[in-house]
């Protein structure tokens, strides 16, 4: 597993930048899409990051 936080961080940006809509829902109360967004990080690092890191960086920046 990697817990590179500045590659993990650039996929969570693209997967943001990417699925906006989604990152609407969520902010608009859908805490749901949570799982979506880790899921989507997951799938880009190839399953090699760390799932409690993603979870956590993907809640600072979609607080954000």
């Amino acid at each position: 597993m990697t817990s590179e936080m500045p590659e993990i961080e650039a996929k969570i940006d693209a997967v943001l930048q990417a699925q906006t809509a989604k990152v609407a829902e969520y902010r608009g109360g859908k805490d749901k899409l949570l799982g979506f967004f880790v899921g989507q990080v997951m799938k880009a690092t190839e399953g090699k990051a760390n799932p409690a890191v993603v979870n956590e960086l993907l809640r600072k920046k979609l607080a954000g």
